[in-house]
């Protein structure tokens, strides 16, 4: 069996593309919607100003555009994974240049630069491909809304989907 088909790891995957989806979703509707999405074992949670009623809307077209086939929404340009490649591939660019031991540290800054920049530009579709082939899995038959709670804590409006499959 193959390491992402292991059950949980799955299962996460696919609660990792429906928090995409749905973002998506809401943010076509409303392009000045400030969201953070993050994907837990049991479904996602959506950290912004929104209505419960739009989240439970845009998780249920979400759900119904993942399962027609539009494999687009599990990707999201802004995902964590996109964050982490470019940090993981800025640092290793940064360490292996300063590995060399042949300049003082000020005289490699410019290669540290370029090796970093360089980095970055890489890590924007390498975190996206990532995305697609291994943080997220659009293939969400069986999967369905069990339920969406709305919590407020101090100035933070937070709204949990929780998801069940079978």
């Amino acid at each position: 069996m193959n390491i992402l088909e292991i059950p949980f790891i799955a299962a996460i995957r696919q609660n990792h593309a429906l928090e995409h989806a749905t973002i998506h979703v809401l943010t076509q509707r409303n392009p000045y919607l400030r969201l953070v999405g993050r994907t837990t074992p049991r479904g996602f949670l959506i950290y912004g100003e929104v209505d419960t009623e739009l989240v439970t809307e845009a998780a249920a077209e979400a759900l119904t555009r993942l399962q027609s086939g539009e494999r687009g929404l599990a990707v999201h340009p802004r995902c964590g994974t996109n964050l982490a490649t470019a940090g993981v591939l800025a640092g290793l660019s940064a360490f292996a240049v300063t590995s060399v031991r042949s300049k003082s540290r000020l005289a490699k800054l410019p290669q540290i630069l370029l090796a970093t920049t360089a980095a970055i530009i890489v890590a924007q579709p390498l975190g996206l491909a990532l995305q697609e082939y291994l943080t997220t899995s659009p293939q969400v038959e069986g999967v369905r809304i069990a339920k969406i709670t709305r919590q407020v804590m101090g100035r933070i409006t937070v709204h949990r989907v929780d998801l069940e499959r079978g």
